[in-house]
């Protein structure tokens, strides 16, 4: 008897399912077919080149009496030397030094980022802040922002990048304190981008993407994909192989013709370096910056280049047990160095043990105990009422003393008083570092910052970065976002004039740990006494337990973290007084990467390299 076809054996049906299984064994084979071809592909180095990382290796004390540098990779490190040797000053060294990190750690520091500084005289003494941090541009409002559906700012979007610093901090520093010219001083930084240099650990670890991430790099950011991934998306990059930047070298180069040409047609100094900046901020590179954000949607306009300037301002000034603590305004974090120092000035550490739990667990309180007050009143003072001086005050100090006890807060906790303040003050991921000091006794300390994560400027090799993430888009926040503001960045400098007359530059990349290994640096040397490498070596912890800086300002209640064999040690006991403690691998970056110089009474000249990162110093 002859069976019913059924629906399913329709001619129909039979005809999707063959098409069905030719699909599949077409995909099949495309897939073996890619997976062949990506499997042919190089993935080695490109071109390897010899170099001895100075990342987790342990170092002497480094000491001269003529001079000393530091910074987070060798080459800048040897740019800023060799001007020194050459009879430039402090800030001819710290301009060389900046333009060879941003080729050499590009992807921490842009050339156009952020860019905070402190200046010392060496003849009169006098320490000066210079406002290293860009601006809002006029169209960024909280109501467009949130007309977006935005809770914070994306740190991928285009929204996210702030108006260029740190050509003008450079430009501003060789008028002001500068002897040699842009052009020379670029030399170094557009050779290393034109022959290469080696990738170093830290950079490696920055740019470690998958397969996947470096395939969606392609799509997503291609500029940053054709700068960092070279286009080859089925190579992983390597330390030691050679990393050359050649739009980042012609675009230094044309900065520097610009000048050689204002002082070819009889220019003084200062024309020549007027029109670097002119060429940055209202020129060619303004009008490439300009079609970017055009072209993407974004928020720039001519008007808010041509009119970005930032300026010279006085330090904020604290104090600990007889030391001057002096950092940049309120548009950084950097006044939480003196804060956390000033509530643990009368508590004796000393007594504690560098190493033990009490003492960990005391800084940690001081620490969450200033981020607090940080989060309360702390903003770009153009912007916000910000007390200072109570902050710092030795009775605040001791307000925020009684509130420490025994156990762990428990999530961040409240703002201390500060008087006459009204409660509303508001009125309206890595980075590196240099430090200088010359024959003179000038000093620079200088930590730049940015990351690639927005699109890049098309054949500049520039990043403009994505620092408007440390804005707040909550109006109620002393960082809220306002057209023309400055976020309160992480990045910040550090001085300190010590009670016997000797001085200390320094600084560290690290997001907001960047704080808080300042502080434990300084607690090393001005109260346990150590040498400024010793101080640099010494383990360290890190509180997660106040809102990031960085969007999403996400806060980790109770949670710390130790390095290596402080964690070891001391996990067990900080656990019974309610943290919750990770491990962090010694020398790990996440710590930072600290760069110090100390000048002694007497003309000893002391320098600190971290090998937490590629952080070398030279002296002489």
């Amino acid at each position: 008897m002859r069976r019913r076809r059924s629906a399913d054996d329709s001619p129909k049906r039979s005809g999707w399912r063959r098409w069905a299984r030719r699909l599949g064994v077409g995909l099949l084979v495309v897939v073996v077919l890619l997976g062949c071809v990506y499997w042919a592909l190089p993935k080695g180095p490109r071109d390897p080149m010899d170099f001895d990382s100075p990342k987790g290796e342990s170092r002497p004390l480094a000491t001269g009496r003529d001079y000393a540098v530091v910074a987070g990779t060798p080459w800048a490190a040897e740019a800023m030397r060799d001007v020194l040797e050459r009879g430039g000053n402090a800030a001819d060294a710290a301009v060389a030094g900046l333009l060879a990190l941003n080729v050499t750690f590009g992807e921490a520091a842009s050339f156009p980022g952020v860019a905070p500084l402190l200046h010392r005289d060496g003849r009169t003494g006098e320490v000066r802040s210079y406002t290293g941090a860009g601006t809002a541009p006029a169209g960024a409002t909280l109501e467009k922002f949130r007309d977006r559906g935005w809770e914070t700012v994306p740190e991928r979007d285009i929204w996210a990048q702030l108006l260029p610093a740190s050509p003008d901090v450079l430009v501003s520093l060789l008028a002001d304190r500068g002897t040699m010219t842009f052009g020379e001083l670029a030399q170094p930084a557009i050779d290393l981008a034109r022959d290469g240099f080696p990738v170093h650990a830290v950079m490696a670890s920055n740019l470690d993407f998958s397969l996947v991430e470096r395939i969606g790099f392609q799509f997503v950011l291609p500029e940053n994909a054709k700068v960092y991934t070279k286009g080859e998306w089925w190579r992983p990059i390597h330390v030691g192989d050679r990393f050359k930047r050649p739009d980042l070298a012609e675009t230094f180069e044309r900065l520097a013709a610009a000048e050689a040409e204002a002082l070819a047609d009889g220019g003084g100094r200062e024309a020549g370096l007027e029109a670097v900046r002119d060429y940055f901020y209202e020129g060619p590179i303004a009008e490439q910056i300009l079609t970017l954000h055009e072209e993407e949607d974004g928020l720039f306009t001519a008007e808010d280049l041509a009119t970005y300037e930032g300026g010279w301002e006085e330090p904020v000034v604290g104090t600990f047990r007889g030391h001057r603590i002096l950092t940049n305004r309120t548009w950084s974090q950097g006044i939480v160095v003196p804060m956390v120092l000033k509530i643990l000035e009368d508590v004796d550490l000393e007594a504690m043990g560098r190493d033990s739990a009490q003492y960990v667990h005391t800084v940690l309180q001081a620490i969450d105990l200033a981020m607090a007050d940080r989060e309360q009143y702390v903003g770009d003072e153009e912007f916000v009422d910000v007390p200072v001086e109570q902050l710092l005050s030795d009775e605040h100090a001791q307000q925020r003393r009684l509130e420490m006890g025994d156990e762990a807060y428990d999530g961040m906790p409240d703002a201390g008083e500060v008087g006459t303040q009204d409660p509303d003050p508001l009125v309206g991921k890595d980075t590196t570092h240099l430090a200088v000091v010359d024959a003179d006794g000038n000093s620079v300390t200088l930590t730049p910052s940015d990351f690639p994560l927005t699109p890049m400027v098309p054949g500049t090799g520039l990043n403009l970065g994505n620092r408007m993430t440390q804005f707040r888009l909550d109006a109620d926040s002393p960082a809220a976002l306002e057209p023309g503001k400055r976020p309160r960045i992480t990045p910040h400098a550090v001085m300190v004039e010590e009670k016997d007359g000797g001085w200390i530059s320094m600084g560290t990349p690290g997001g907001d740990v960047q704080a808080q290994t300042n502080v434990q640096v300084l607690l090393d040397i001005l109260v346990f006494g150590m040498n400024p490498q010793e101080a640099v070596e010494a383990p360290r912890f890190r509180s997660l337990n106040f809102p990031s800086s960085f969007a999403p300002h996400e806060i980790e209640p109770r949670t710390v973290e130790l390095e290596g064999e402080l964690y070891d040690a001391l996990h067990a006991d900080l656990e019974e007084r309610g943290y919750t403690v990770r491990k962090v691998d010694r020398w790990d970056h996440v710590m930072g990467g600290v760069g110090i110089v100390r000048t002694r009474p007497g003309g000893r000249i002391e320098a600190g390299a971290d090998p937490h990162e590629s952080t070398t110093a030279f002296v002489r």
